[in-house]
């Protein structure tokens, strides 16, 4: 009888320990599976998440994607504070001149940088994103032929007076795909990239973020606020415009003819204290303008940007030593 019971006893704790072992093998080799279906699940989600990006960059603050204006109207204000991240860049150009600053310039605001480029030279999206304009505003008007792009970040870059497009309309890009060529089209004085960096429709200082000097950024992140921005653009011109001084002891003036739903304080384009400004009339020519100015037909067009064989138009302003 006690022989029977220790048999008994020997069986069944070898099935017990067969089971166990059938058990632990079961998860030994269901392991490797979840692993791969968390994968699966996580590409799975951030491909998800990525066409959601594409199909609305930057849906956090922007309700819409508006391709008939130019300038974006947010239905909610511009945030007092926001996040940028920079990290996902490329320089627009691999110019290093600025021509013009961002701020007040000739009675207006120039809402972005002037970078020189020479016609056909290639210009690259600043970051990833989505085309939202492709337009041409015109020979004699703004922009003449530009580019508007929606980022993932927030923001939206628009590029003036290129000589040809690249791309259309609700394309997506990565940022450095080529975009354009540089041109002087629309309202130009010479061959240059209109570069602006706006958010919510507000144009915001590219100086703020990109230095075209070092080709980088400034930074991985720039932290937008209302209440020190006109400040910081003041600096950030200074130490990254053209010249690389503050004018006018920093004063800042706001645009009356601002589009966006704030006009942001800017400071005053910063050029050397000794160039001045020429109106040109009906009928001069850069040979009268520069006797004149006293100085050569030369020297008025290297300061100027421009061509001796540029057909002068009632209006335009020529700077001049």
């Amino acid at each position: 009888m006690i022989k029977e019971l220790k048999t008994a006893f020997i069986i069944a704790l070898m099935s017990l320990t067969s089971t166990s072992m059938q058990a632990q093998d079961l998860l030994a080799r269901q392991a490797p599976v979840d692993k791969k279906m968390k994968k699966v699940d996580s590409v799975a989600l951030n491909r998800l998440i990525y066409q959601e990006m594409l199909d609305n960059p930057a849906s956090d603050l922007y309700d819409e994607f508006d391709n008939l204006s130019t300038h974006y109207r947010a239905n909610t204000p511009l945030p007092d504070e926001t996040k940028i991240d920079l990290r996902d860049f490329c320089m627009p150009t691999p110019s290093r001149v600025i021509t013009s600053n961002f701020g007040a310039r000739w009675g207006r605001q120039h809402k972005g940088l002037d970078i020189k480029v020479y016609i056909g030279d290639t210009i690259r999206a600043a970051f990833s994103g989505k085309v939202r304009v492709v337009r041409n505003e015109g020979l004699r008007k703004g922009y003449g032929m530009y580019i508007v792009i929606r980022h993932y970040n927030g923001l939206e870059t628009y590029y003036g007076h290129l000589s040809k497009w690249l791309v259309k309309e609700n394309q997506e890009v990565r940022a450095g795909d080529p975009i354009a060529l540089g041109g002087s089209t629309g309202r130009s004085t010479g061959s240059h990239l209109h570069f602006e960096t706006r958010l919510c429709g507000v144009a915001l200082n590219p100086a703020l973020m990109f230095d075209f000097r070092n080709q980088d950024v400034t930074g991985d992140f720039y932290t937008f606020k209302r209440s020190t921005y006109a400040h910081e653009s003041a600096i950030a011109t200074s130490l990254r415009g053209a010249n690389s001084t503050m004018n006018n002891g920093g004063r800042f003036e706001t645009d009356e003819d601002d589009d966006s739903e704030m006009a942001i304080a800017a400071p005053e384009a910063s050029f050397a204290p000794e160039v001045h400004f020429h109106k040109v009339k009906k009928g001069e020519s850069l040979q009268s303008i520069a006797r004149k100015r006293g100085m050569t037909i030369d020297a008025l067009c290297k300061l100027n940007h421009i061509g001796k064989n540029i057909r002068l138009m009632p209006g335009q302003i020529l700077k001049y030593n």
